[in-house]
């Protein structure tokens, strides 16, 4: 039995609570001013430098025992090095440029979030339910990582006035009106969250409406037209955009659609925005949150809420979060001191992309952008694999298999983007320079020498067959080409002088959301492959509302992609204009060649291990899902492992991390050989077993 002494110590431990570290960029404030690098802390504390990276950044907190260890050296340095009032300001005093998801709101827009300690709290009392859905009111608010931002990112407001926000957070939101509802959200509320950089932006308060809300507030329950649902948005003579106006408020130039900004412009160095999402608006793609729609607003907000703590705040589809989240991690600016002067000033950010957009060179660029208008040199084509063997290099061991099994690689684009080297600045132009595989860039070469098994797709084209003369390459491609041991001779090339691993801090942050996710579902990375394979037949059913996150965060990575070669929009476009996206910095088709040229790579590799380990040959390949045939219903039955039991370096390997394999799907053999002989992919149907004839492959 433990003494009355231990009860009591044990009792005053709960009393005095875990101990509270400072918010992530005072972390690193404090370092700093010690004059420590994180490779000397990291050491002190029995760490790693990424680690302690990941503290200073907030993707990850210490624990014990490390964690006192560390709360005691903080605080030692708070002490001697406190912060001044008139110290290094935040970069919302530092006038930025707004880049949105739907272009500049004012040219020197600038966020302050409006402090919480100044405005009056958010109704919370509690009173009698007229839902049987509606949970009673929280007596105290639960602890948050922000004091400025109580009450978390976001909120799912009802036709009732109740609003749902995260960790079980119920408000009472007296709004009758949209404008009511912006000022109840900046000021009463106390939603929003926490920039992702210390030079980056706090993000705005996100208020999702279900239908009944919607109507509530004056707005139509769904909206029509005939645009497509993207362009789709309230008429200039709507009440609600008259009401909008008249209070002073603005609206970004995608007006008020699924997806909507009120703001104001920068008055006295301060900017207000209240984003909106309309469920019934079809704001949330279905593709991207499955059944989402579906629930309750409570379960709503979890799903939302979730997505917002370990990716960020939604600003608009999963494609346009991706991008947004690269710009959060790698803000364009931060501020500087002018030694000159003393003042604070907006200056570059090392590692960035900057705030300037930056045409293409002529062979990166899609063909209907202005700088490819009369180019006839050639276009860059690094795409994902569309491949299926030719039915008559199937061998007879082969066909008498009784299945054939789909392995897909996780988010195959963001285990690419790992320490992947991009350019930073314009691309020049050379003649006949020397190859380089550290230089990002494209280069005309002629690779149709080259001999390769024609049971394996050719790395050097998405399509998997052999290129037919010189063609436009990105410096992944022309790196494996090397590796293969094949002479590489550049006639032409496009490369970028100054460079950085841009992507790293989205990748870092993606595969923890992804792998904290998938651990919520029950697939841990302790878990052998037997185990592997048997909680990812049922992860779905465990948590319908992690489940859509998961969804969520494997769309923001490819749609983040995707957006840096976002094409125009509209019927009425023509070749040779400049369409708003270009006006991005972020729009970089050189920075997507490179992500799915390094996919693709990995891909072939892997195969050609696997081929070189069992002599085992691809059916086909679509992107990150390849076809195998098999002895039986599991991947086990083919996959290569060493006399110890471990898998094969270099071959595919399940597991739940990005670039580790998971199984697609399995069908009958015979299926898989009827859809090549009549020249469709069995891995574009793999999963559901059903075909289409007319899909054009």
């Amino acid at each position: 039995m433990p003494s009355q002494e231990e009860l009591f110590d044990a009792v005053d431990a709960l009393l005095e609570g875990e101990p509270r570290l400072p918010a992530p960029a005072e972390r690193a404030r404090l370092r700093e001013a010690a004059g420590v690098t994180q490779a000397r802390l990291a050491s002190a504390l029995k760490s790693t430098p990424q680690t302690v990276k990941n503290w200073e950044n907030g993707r990850s907190e210490p624990r014990p025992p490390r964690l006192q260890a560390y709360l005691r050296l903080l605080d030692g340095w708070a002490e001697r090095y406190p912060a001044a009032a008139d110290a290094v300001p935040s970069p919302e005093a530092v006038p930025e440029v707004f880049t949105g998801p739907v272009g500049p709101i004012a040219s020197a827009a600038v966020r302050v979030a409006v402090p919480i300690s100044d405005v009056e709290p958010a109704t919370v009392a509690a009173h009698p339910a007229t839902s049987s859905r509606r949970p009673a009111r929280k007596a105290a608010l639960p602890t948050a990582a922000d004091p400025r931002f109580p009450r978390g990112p976001l909120a799912v407001l009802d036709g009732d006035g109740t609003a749902y926000g995260v960790d079980g957070i119920v408000l009472d939101c007296p709004a009758a009106t949209v404008t009511q509802l912006v000022e109840w959200t900046l000021h009463e509320s106390g939603l929003g969250a926490a920039r992702l950089n210390r030079s980056g932006k706090d993000a705005d308060p996100l208020i999702v409406l279900t239908a009944a809300a919607a109507v509530r507030l004056g707005l139509p329950e769904r909206l029509e037209g005939p645009e497509a649902r993207r362009s789709l948005r309230l008429p200039d003579d709507h009440p609600v955009v008259k009401q909008i106006t008249k209070a002073k408020w603005k609206l970004t130039q995608r007006g008020f659609g699924p997806w909507a900004r009120v703001y104001r412009p920068a008055q006295a160095g301060q900017r207000q925005c209240v984003q909106f999402a309309i469920l019934s608006w079809d704001a949330l793609d279905a593709r991207s949150w499955p059944g989402v729609t579906d629930m309750g607003p409570a379960e709503i907000a979890r799903v939302l809420g979730t997505y917002a703590s370990r990716v960020l705040t939604p600003r608009g589809s999963t494609a346009t979060s991706g991008l947004e989240l690269m710009t959060a991690l790698r803000p364009p600016t931060r501020a500087v001191k002018n030694e000159a002067t003393g003042e604070w000033e907006s200056a570059y950010n090392p590692g960035s992309l900057g705030t300037r957009p930056m045409d293409p060179a002529p062979p990166e660029a899609p063909t209907e952008h202005p700088v490819a208008q009369g180019w006839t040199g050639g276009f860059l084509d690094e795409e994902a694999y569309q491949w299926v063997r030719d039915v008559s290099l199937l061998s007879d061991e082969e066909c008498l298999l009784p299945n054939a099994i789909g392995l897909d690689l996780n988010t195959a684009f963001l285990a690419a983007s790992s320490r992947m080297v991009v350019g930073l600045s314009a691309p020049d132009h050379f003649h006949h320079p020397a190859f380089n595989k550290k230089i990002p860039g494209s280069w005309l070469v002629d690779l149709s020498g080259i001999e390769l098994d024609p049971r394996l797709p050719s790395p050097f084209t998405p399509s998997g067959r052999r290129p037919e003369g010189p063609a436009w390459y990105q410096t992944h491609t022309l790196a494996y080409a090397v590796e293969l041991g094949h002479e590489v001779e550049p006639i032409e090339a496009f490369l970028r002088r100054e460079t950085g691993a841009y992507l790293d801090p989205w990748h870092d942050r993606l595969k923890t959301a992804y792998a904290d996710t998938l651990a919520d579902l029950g697939v841990t990375p302790d878990l052998d492959d037997r185990q592997f394979l048997a909680a990812m037949e049922h992860h779905k059913q465990v948590d319908p509302a992690m489940t859509a996150v998961l969804a969520a965060i494997k769309a923001t990575v490819k749609g983040g992609i995707g957006k840096l070669r976002e094409r125009p929009q509209g019927r009425h476009y023509r070749d040779g204009e400049r369409w708003p996206a270009l006006e991005r910095p972020t729009w970089r088709p050189d920075i997507r060649a490179a992500v799915i040229s390094k996919a693709r790579v990995n891909m072939h590799r892997k195969m050609a291990n696997t081929a070189k380990a069992t002599g085992r040959y691809p059916l086909g390949v679509l992107s990150d899902c390849v076809v195998y045939a098999s002895p039986g219903p599991s991947p086990l039955d083919f996959l290569p492992y060493t006399t110890s039991g471990k898998p094969l370096p270099g071959a595919f390997r399940l597991g739940p991390t990005p670039g580790l394999a998971k199984v697609e799907g399995v069908q009958e053999m015979a299926w898989a050989v009827d859809l090549m002989e009549k020249g469709l992919n069995p891995a574009r149907h793999i999963k559901g077993g059903d075909a289409v004839l007319d899909e054009g492959e």
